[in-house]
């Protein structure tokens, strides 16, 4: 489940996560064939450019292929997104090293560029959306429901946009744990030596990075100061309290991590499955630190299929995407806006974790500040 290198918080004030474009006239008629379309399909800002949602799917079939890269299928319920767009669209899709990380992503457009196993999208953490974006390896393109999607939380050309998001949670085995915390500080307890692990190592995983940020806010830091962060977890480590296993749902079924920081869509998505296997996880976003994250959705500027890419889009921003997101226990980032439209499913919201507190949301000055210390002071903190 390590899939997020480096890749920190794509987050903004303005956004809330605790209920939580059209373009020019066609180039080509719908149906068009051969370089022509290619051409319109490859510049295409919004479906509209095409002639419209219905040529976009029709140029979409016809390429056939989409090539996805680093989406583990139980991760925020990716694995039935793609089973439902190859259903709904037939579109085969190819998805390349599903536990691989953002960086592996950004690599991947660079070095396949101009090959038909280039990825078409990616999904990656905020500060390679911003780098990518700044190298022009994005293709600017706006979702039907763009509308729907907060200013601060796309690019404004639509080379990234937000797609879903949650909070750093705490996700333990009630069989293995007599009382399990709802707090970050409730950590340091001698009751839970050898227990307490992360998704990663905080100075390349996004979600174990966030961690060690939401426990610096449980203990005295601040969006400026995440070195308490990395303290705490350094009495946890000189304690015994924290070990250096990165969990994973093996890990955790073993026993090997009865207590695991990560994202709560993750934590949540474990409660069914593990239960089936005897684990009877819980799930709680701590009362002491709200720090919420979201990934970001990106075309590649020469995807081999653009138009398969741009229709992927679409799927995902569409009602039926976010809510399969909202299904992963993920909150999509049109959240608010079905919310008030009534067509955010109800029985899905009902399960989210619940929250309490303000969620505090970094700049992306403060999340590079908070990246660079981690990465220097983490591994003196911990050896």
């Amino acid at each position: 489940m390590n899939r997020r290198l480096v890749s920190v918080l794509a987050v903004s004030a303005a956004a809330t996560l605790a209920l939580s474009g059209c373009g020019s006239s066609s180039k080509s008629p719908a149906g068009s064939s051969g370089s022509s379309a290619a051409k319109d399909a490859k510049t295409a800002a919004s479906a509209a450019d095409l002639g419209g949602m219905d040529a976009l799917i029709a140029a979409a079939k016809k390429e056939g292929t989409l090539n996805t890269i680093a989406l583990p299928p139980t991760w925020a319920n990716y694995g039935e997104l793609i089973s439902g767009f190859t259903t709904k669209y037939g579109i085969k899709i190819n998805n390349v090293n599903p536990d691989g990380s953002s960086g592996d992503e950004i690599t991947a457009i660079k070095s396949l560029k101009g090959q038909s196993r280039a990825p078409d999208v990616v999904d990656v953490g905020q500060s390679f959306a911003l780098s990518g974006a700044a190298s022009g390896l994005y293709a600017p393109y706006k979702v039907a429901t763009w509308a729907d999607i907060p200013n601060t939380q796309k690019d404004p050309a639509g080379k990234w946009v937000n797609d879903y998001g949650g909070y750093i949670s705490i996700g333990c085995d009630a069989k293995k744990v007599s009382s399990c915390p709802t707090s970050l500080k409730a950590l340091d307890d001698p009751q839970y030596k050898g227990k307490v692990a992360l998704n990663g190592d905080p100075t390349s995983a996004n979600a174990a990075f966030s961690a060690v940020w939401a426990a610096a806010l449980a203990n005295g830091g601040s969006l400026d100061n995440v070195q308490p962060g990395i303290d705490f977890f350094g009495k946890l480590k000189k304690d015994g309290v924290f070990v250096t296993v990165n969990a994973k749902p093996a890990t955790i079924e073993s026993g090997e991590t009865p207590i695991v920081l990560d994202w709560d869509y993750l934590n949540a998505g474990y409660v069914d499955t593990f239960a089936a296997k005897g684990v009877d996880w819980k799930v709680a976003d701590p009362s002491d630190a709200l720090l919420p994250g979201f990934y970001d959705q990106a075309i590649n500027a020469t995807a081999p299929h653009p138009a398969a890419a741009r229709l992927w889009e679409e799927y995902l921003y569409s009602d039926e995407g976010q809510n399969l997101w909202l299904k992963g226990f993920a909150r999509p980032v049109r959240l608010p806006a079905m919310q008030k439209a009534n067509t955010a499913t109800p029985a899905l919201l009902a399960k989210l974790p619940p929250v309490t507190g303000e969620a505090q949301f970094p700049t992306d000055a403060q999340i590079t500040a908070a990246k660079a210390t981690v990465t220097k002071n983490w591994a003196k903190a911990v050896s």
